[in-house]
């Protein structure tokens, strides 16, 4: 049974989502302060994990707030994540890495599988690639691929608040002919969680069934009092949802019923 575990990147949006949905299980959340443990002194990382001694890491964290470091990116998502998930396989401790659908590029065919092999060459989507490849040599690992997050407030990076900052620049163009990788927040920490207790491997989590930008958007829209202007366009083609029916992701029509 868990009963305390340790997350990078908690106050993010994820973060706070993943953090709520331990805390109803009566589990504790550990926060990793990276000003206080710095992901550059490995001695101090394995300390701290000593002394909290979590039964999980989940590794949220990304260059959200840059700093100007050189090479940053591949720092955190890269040289951090396979500290952590090496430090976490010696002690025993699960690790959870969350990636991403951007692993593979727009110029990639979707939708995606587990066994698609990604096409990014470089940016983030490369780095969270290499990422994945440093931690699944260890066997305690789990690598989950989000796509794009949808909150319930803007504030933080969601989809929710995007459309909060396009609003206010006017009428929000979505694509009929997009079919992005998406869910909510609520429901990937959901997801997260139960990983953690099963078997280790790279998973795909996405809720997205069948539906375009625009129809989320219009359904998203409808849940939130119509307060945006949505406008159907053309203006990017492309399908990016993920298909992993082990990962268990609920439908997007669940919290949006609009959805047909």
């Amino acid at each position: 049974m868990i009963q305390k575990v340790v997350i990078t990147g908690a106050s993010g949006g994820l973060g706070t989502a993943l953090t709520r949905h331990l805390q109803a299980q009566n589990i504790t959340v550990i926060p990793w302060n990276r000003r206080d443990v710095s992901m550059d002194d490995e001695e101090r990382m394995r300390a701290f994990l000593m002394e909290t001694a979590p039964e999980v890491v989940f590794h949220l964290a990304t260059v959200s707030q840059p700093t100007g470091r050189e090479n940053e990116g591949w720092a955190v998502n890269v040289e951090w994540t396979g500290a952590l998930a090496r430090l976490t396989s010696e002690m025993g401790v699960r690790f959870v890495f969350t990636s991403s659908v951007m692993v593979f590029t727009d110029d990639a065919k979707g939708p995606f599988t587990p066994d698609t092999v990604p096409d990014a060459r470089a940016g983030y989507g490369y780095e969270k690639w290499m990422g994945e490849e440093r931690v699944l040599v260890y066997p305690n690992t789990v690598v989950a691929r989000i796509g794009w997050q949808i909150g319930d407030a803007p504030g933080t990076n969601n989809m929710i608040d995007f459309f909060h900052t396009q609003a206010q620049r006017g009428p929000i163009g979505a694509s009929t002919r997009w079919y992005p990788a998406c869910s909510f927040s609520a429901d990937t920490a959901a997801a997260l969680f139960r990983l953690s207790q099963g078997a280790p491997g790279r998973y795909l989590l996405d809720s997205n069934e069948k539906w375009t930008f625009y129809e989320i958007a219009t359904a998203l829209n409808a849940l939130h009092g119509n307060r945006w202007q949505i406008t159907p366009n053309e203006a990017f083609v492309y399908d990016q949802r993920m298909i992993d029916p082990r990962a268990g992701m609920p439908s997007l029509k669940v919290r949006l019923p609009a959805l047909q």
